[in-house]
């Protein structure tokens, strides 16, 4: 079975911190590029931060340039999102999932995991 797995949400004070982590199992990601993706109630999803799991390449989303940080530990098949000085805009279910480009945008992904909630709040 190839699943993706989120996990280190939860409830965070404004210009707090967390760490996201997404495991994977029944695939390597090393030939992946790996995505996080948050939706708000009532908004699209929108793509935040992906990467390549093959050279380690990058992008964000301008909303979170200089706050969150995208990283990957191949030997571990687990992809990181880093988020620093948390907005309570920020607050959203966060998803990672696993795509054959480094692209933003969740139509160029195959396979999802479940969510994990980040509330942003004082």
């Amino acid at each position: 079975q190839l699943q993706l797995v989120e996990s280190g949400g939860g409830l965070v004070q404004p210009g707090g911190s967390l760490r996201l982590s997404c495991v994977a199992s029944g695939f390597t990601l090393r030939y992946w590029y790996i995505g996080w993706f948050r939706q708000a109630p009532g908004k699209e999803r929108e793509g935040v931060s992906c990467i390549s799991m093959s050279d380690g390449s990058t992008d964000y989303a301008d909303s979170v340039k200089g706050r969150f940080t995208i990283s990957r530990d191949n030997a571990k098949n687990t992809v990181y999102l880093q988020m620093n000085s948390l907005k309570p805009e920020d607050t959203a279910a966060y998803y990672c999932a696993a795509g054959t480009a480094l692209e933003l945008d969740p139509w160029d992904y195959d396979h999802w995991g479940q969510g994990t909630q980040v509330t942003v709040s004082s």
